[in-house]
C-alpha cells in the first residue's frame, strides 16, 4: 500500500507544490467521480457550443454615419439582425429578374 501523503495546505494555509509522487496517487476521472457527474462532464465536452447553421452569415464590414449607428445601437440588443432584415427584405423587394 502506498504510504499516506502529507497534507496539501499547511498551517497558514499555502497550498504545496505537487510532486511526482502525489502525481502517482491520482486517478482517472472515471474512476474518481461518481458515474453520473463523470457522464455529465463527459458530455458537456463533447458539445462543442452552438449548433452549427444551415445558412451562416457572412461577416462583413459598413460604414454608417455616427448618428445612424447610434441609433440603431440605441434600439437594444439585436439590433444588427433587425438591421438584417430590413434589408433582407429591401433586396426581395427590388429583386431583378
Amino acid at each position: 500500500m502506498k504510504k499516506p501523503l502529507p497534507p496539501m495546505i499547511d498551517e497558514e494555509g499555502e497550498v504545496r507544490e505537487l510532486t511526482l509522487e502525489d502525481m502517482a496517487h491520482f486517478r482517472p476521472a472515471r474512476e474518481a467521480l461518481p458515474a453520473a457527474l463523470y457522464e455529465g462532464l463527459a458530455a458537456m465536452k463533447n458539445r462543442g457550443g452552438r449548433p452549427k447553421s444551415a445558412a451562416p452569415k457572412i461577416q462583413t464590414a459598413i460604414r454608417f454615419e455616427p448618428e445612424v449607428l447610434a441609433a440603431l445601437r440605441a434600439t437594444g440588443r439585436g439590433w444588427q439582425t433587425r438591421v438584417n432584415d430590413v434589408m433582407k427584405e429591401w433586396v426581395a423587394q427590388h429583386a431583378t429578374g
